[in-house]
């Protein structure tokens, strides 16, 4: 190694700790923490008093993939419910919002008077913080007060007041229409950054050849911003994974809402199960962790193949 290239990687090494080491204080030694306590019968009352169990707080009799934990199945168990209602949760909602934010981003890519209004406009939902705009819909949604049931009666579109947020058959999909109301505007903004780096010779040339709107877009258009369409995704797909102030405010964290961060509060607080908390902590990050890997590789044979 040459001298100045030594020198290049000790600087760069001298900028970077301060990096690593505020990383660790705040990201590898809480998640150590939580690793270690999972692997233990740690009590919130007392946790100098916890002793090692191995991996009883995730295959054990009453552990999150035990046997004895619940006589009807895993999936009927409380945790087997959190994992089916947070992929539930997430696979909709992103679906509905990359959809939808594509829709806006093409509309207000578009010249129209009032566009730059119209823009900050639709903002707004995502502005606001997820805890006022959760309550805010709570009122709204409320089956005796709300104003969503008294439009709909007025309209006549249903005949007695629903209680959205407390029915299990209605309280998730709520969840999801809120979240789609709330982050749709990130998906818009996203993909509409993209939209303005498109070649504009391109849809020229489109146009003077007389191609079809449908092809103009699936040709030129999605693979343009497809790139920063698969960021937005994996950004909204690791955040929805992670649900829990939206469904805690709107449901109080109900058995048919329940997500995985909703179990480890659940476990960790209200239980004061800290090692069964913390072994379901430790596997959300497992498979956030796998979602972004996947999303990696998957962005590397992206690039390889467009090479």
């Amino acid at each position: 190694m040459s001298t100045s290239t030594a020198a290049r990687s000790r600087q760069a090494w001298i900028f970077l700790t301060p990096l690593l080491v505020v990383l660790a204080l705040v990201a590898a030694w809480p998640l150590a923490r939580t690793i270690w306590f999972s692997l233990t019968d740690a009590n919130i009352n007392d946790l100098s008093a916890a002793k090692w169990v191995g991996f009883e707080n995730y295959w054990g009799d009453y552990g999150l993939f035990g046997n004895s934990a619940d006589t009807n199945g895993f999936w009927a168990g409380e945790w087997g419910t959190a994992i089916l209602n947070t992929l539930k949760f997430a696979s909709v909602s992103v679906t509905l919002e990359t959809l939808l934010g594509l829709a806006v981003a093409l509309l207000l890519n578009q010249e129209f008077k009032g566009r730059t209004f119209v823009r900050a406009a639709v903002l707004i939902p995502w502005a606001i913080p997820t805890i006022v705009s959760a309550k805010i819909w709570g009122w709204m949604l409320h089956d005796q007060f709300g104003i969503v049931n008294q439009w709909l009666l007025d309209f006549h579109l249903i005949h007695d007041r629903i209680a959205w947020t407390a029915n299990m058959d209605y309280a998730m999909w709520t969840v999801v229409m809120v979240d789609v109301w709330k982050t749709t505007p990130f998906m818009t903004l996203l993909i509409l950054a993209a939209l303005q780096t498109c070649p504009k010779d391109c849809y020229e040339a489109a146009r003077v050849d007389g191609v079809h709107p449908f092809r103009v877009f699936w040709n030129i258009t999605l693979p343009f911003i497809k790139p920063a369409l698969m960021v937005a995704v994996i950004f909204r797909l690791l955040d929805a994974l992670r649900v829990f102030d939206l469904i805690y405010v709107l449901t109080s964290n109900s058995d048919s809402t329940i997500s995985m961060s909703g179990y480890v509060q659940r476990q960790m607080v209200d239980n004061g199960y800290v090692g069964l908390g913390s072994a379901a902590s430790t596997v959300l990050f497992l498979i956030i962790g796998g979602c972004t890997i996947a999303y990696m590789r998957l962005s590397r044979a992206t690039g390889r193949n467009n090479d």
